[in-house]
């Protein structure tokens, strides 16, 4: 009985879908053969439409239907002028008030002439030049480049540099960064090398000629630069006076010119690990200030030297002055004079590279890397204005910078560099007495 009963439900299912797919079929039917009746009068209308009309009207409906669509499809094809979506910011002081700049605000505003502003943005152009798009309009270069030289030259927060050149404060920032990028890039390998053997017999030779110190090739020192406390291993960067620093280890010329720079060295770091860890002690330990002729002096073979303070381990590349116990010989008196004498021409170095540009004297609101490109774009900027003879007013040597720390003597473990130093003092003694001589 069952069986019957799924039976005959099935077949009035299939009955009753049968009957609906029919009745489908039927009403598809029907508007078909509406649709052709309609479109049958609409052609009966149309062939009576254009045999009443006239014919002059009838091609100049189809003239303006064809401007028309000539219309539409030049509207498509033209292309649409960039849309910017940044806000709108006032850059009036820039676009108004630099322009009319003399050379002597340039310099006070910038640190650098606008005839060395005009150099330095035409050697950046292929590396810092950027093009409009459909989305935003790009940063001119003039505008980038000074952007990166006032936040140098001031240190202002980035906020307040935003405001006064008209862009946001991400686009500051990203102009700064680029800018110190793009300056190490193009000028390092042309303001600081490391001096071939001609470079180096030259700096020695203006070493002897200006301070009477034989076969010397330049002076290292370090000086600390202060950073806001990082977010880790703050107590690394903490140094002995109690504020964040990093290191910047420098080595110049008899001109004040850097050479060589190592920064970034947390300032906690003594400064003879700080010299371990610089690429200068491998190219001491590689013979690097071993000339193929070396010096006869006070019958000591003396190569090339460097200077540094009594915090520097003795070499026979790097000589430093005799500790004062208070039991020092005329002659180590007259050693550690001539010596310290020649060494100021580190300390006028960072008083100009520091006085020009205050980024190194104040805290800067960057991050530890941004600093350490910020410091090194200093020293590649302080080499240029030097070597193009940039003015440097005194009056920025006055703000106060915070006092360096002191670092303690480094205690000698082994005799290295004994012997040249011993040479040394007796060269500057006989050079003294040579001097009494002449005198009397």
């Amino acid at each position: 009985m069952e069986e019957v009963t799924v039976i005959l439900i099935l077949i009035f299912t299939t009955f009753q879908m049968l009957w609906l797919r029919r009745r489908q079929i039927e009403e598809s039917e029907r508007n078909i053969r509406e649709l052709k009746r309609r479109r049958e009068r609409l052609r009966k209308r149309l062939e009576f439409t254009m045999e009443s009309a006239d014919a002059s009207l009838f091609d100049e409906l189809l003239r303006r239907r064809n401007q028309t669509l000539r219309q539409v499809i030049a509207s498509f094809r033209r292309r649409r002028p960039p849309v910017t979506w940044i806000r709108s910011r006032s850059s009036e002081w820039w676009d108004n008030t630099v322009s009319g700049f003399t050379d002597g605000q340039w310099i006070k505003h910038f640190r650098v002439s606008s005839g060395t502003f005009q150099y330095v943005c035409h050697k950046l152009q292929s590396v810092m030049e950027r093009r409009d798009t459909k989305f935003r309009l790009c940063v001119p270069l003039r505008k980038r480049v000074a952007i990166g030289l006032w936040k140098l030259a001031t240190n202002s927060k980035y906020r307040n540099v935003a405001r006064l050149f008209g862009v946001g404060i991400t686009t500051a920032w990203r102009c700064v960064s680029e800018f110190c990028t793009a300056v190490t890039e193009v000028f390092l390998p042309r303001l600081m090398q490391i001096p071939d053997p001609e470079k180096l017999a030259e700096i020695s030779d203006y070493f002897e000629r200006r301070w009477s110190v034989p076969n010397c090739v330049g002076v290292v020192h370090v000086s600390h630069i202060p950073i806001v406390a990082p977010q880790e291993y703050q107590c690394d960067y903490l140094n002995q006076q109690d504020w964040h620093s990093v290191i910047l280890q420098a080595v110049v010329d008899g001109r004040g010119l850097f050479w060589h720079v190592c920064v970034g060295i947390p300032g906690s770091v003594h400064d003879a690990k700080v010299l371990k860890q610089s690429d200068l002690w491998q190219l001491g330990n590689n013979a690097f200030f071993q000339p193929n002729e070396t010096r006869n002096i006070g019958g000591q073979e003396v190569g090339y030297y460097l200077i540094g303070d009594a915090a520097y381990p003795l070499q026979k590349w790097l000589m430093k002055p005799y500790f004062d116990t208070g039991t020092l010989t005329g002659a180590q008196r007259t050693y550690n004079s001539i010596i310290c004498t020649a060494r100021s021409v580190i300390d006028n170095a960072f008083d100009r590279l520091q006085g020009r540009w205050q980024c190194l004297v104040k805290r800067s609101d960057c991050n530890v890397n941004l600093v350490k490109s910020m410091v090194l774009t200093c020293c590649i900027l302080h080499n240029l204005c030097e070597s193009r003879g940039e003015v440097f007013r005194e009056e920025w040597r006055w703000p106060a910078a915070p006092q360096q720390p002191t670092v303690p003597v480094y205690q000698e473990r082994v005799t290295e560099g004994t012997e040249v130093r011993e040479a040394l003092l007796h060269y500057f003694a006989s050079l003294q007495q040579l001097t009494i001589n002449n005198c009397t």
